[in-house]
């Protein structure tokens, strides 16, 4: 089993190489071609899928498709180095940010989970989720330009839709409000629109859940219904405060 589990982070490190190399040299902060190449990358995911026993075509992975994974992690990059201040640099980003990481590995996974290919895309993802804390499923779809700060305690369910311009930050829970297993086809998790940012610890839920384009979710908030464009979300709550008694 640890054999496994080597050749796993074998592979999701050669995949966040991968990607990282070419979205560095593809915005000419790196001048240095890219050393892990499209071949390389198969020979470590043909690898694993051999341990694993999990059928799988070399011909599901075109290099067309990780071309426009690398767009979109390049957007991705880009609204991270604008929506966090702390950022020194793009490069810090890439190599430091472990949302950045994660995002890195649910792309590729969401590719493999569209193609069907079996189990692959979860154990992509639970390998992030078990470096990260971040568990996004392979089965969320997510637009451009998408960022995950901090990120420890994020959850986003396999049927959530995320638009382009959306910032998540820790603890956020886009998750089903309670399915039968017998509903499992159907959406169980929110659609976030386009440019909306959800503070720490908030939880959205269910499948007819639509939280409208450039609405903030403030901290700590649950939402269980529909949100109408350009509001700020949030709940209010009594701080309680009681004098202390010396002892």
């Amino acid at each position: 089993m640890l054999n496994k589990y080597i050749i796993l982070e074998e592979c999701c490190e050669i995949i966040i190489d991968y990607f990282r190399e070419n979205v560095l040299y593809n915005l000419k902060i790196s001048k240095t071609l890219p050393n892990i190449f499209f071949l390389d990358l198969l020979k470590y995911i043909e690898k694993l899928t051999d341990e694993y026993n999990i059928e799988f075509n070399s011909d599901q992975l075109k290099i067309k498709s990780l071309e426009t994974i690398t767009d979109f992690l390049t957007s991705d990059l880009d609204a991270a180095y604008i929506t966090d201040k702390a950022s020194k640099s793009k490069k810090e980003i890439v190599y430091t940010y472990p949302g950045f990481h994660v995002t890195i590995l649910y792309r590729f996974a969401n590719l493999l989970y569209k193609q069907k290919v079996e189990i692959l895309p979860r154990l992509i993802s639970e390998y992030a989720h078990s470096k990260s804390g971040i568990d996004i499923h392979p089965g969320a779809t997510i637009g451009k330009s998408f960022f995950i700060d901090h990120g420890t305690g994020v959850v986003i369910g396999e049927t959530s839709i995320i638009g382009d311009n959306v910032t998540i930050y820790h603890g956020v829970t886009l998750g089903d409000s309670g399915s039968k297993k017998n509903t499992l086809s159907k959406k169980r998790h929110p659609t976030i629109m386009n440019g909306v940012t959800i503070y720490s610890n908030s939880t959205i839920l269910g499948g007819d859940t639509v939280i409208g384009v450039n609405t903030i979710v403030s901290a700590n908030s649950l939402v269980t219904k529909n949100i109408p464009p350009n509001l700020i979300v949030f709940q209010e709550r009594k701080i309680i405060t009681k004098q202390r008694i010396n002892s």
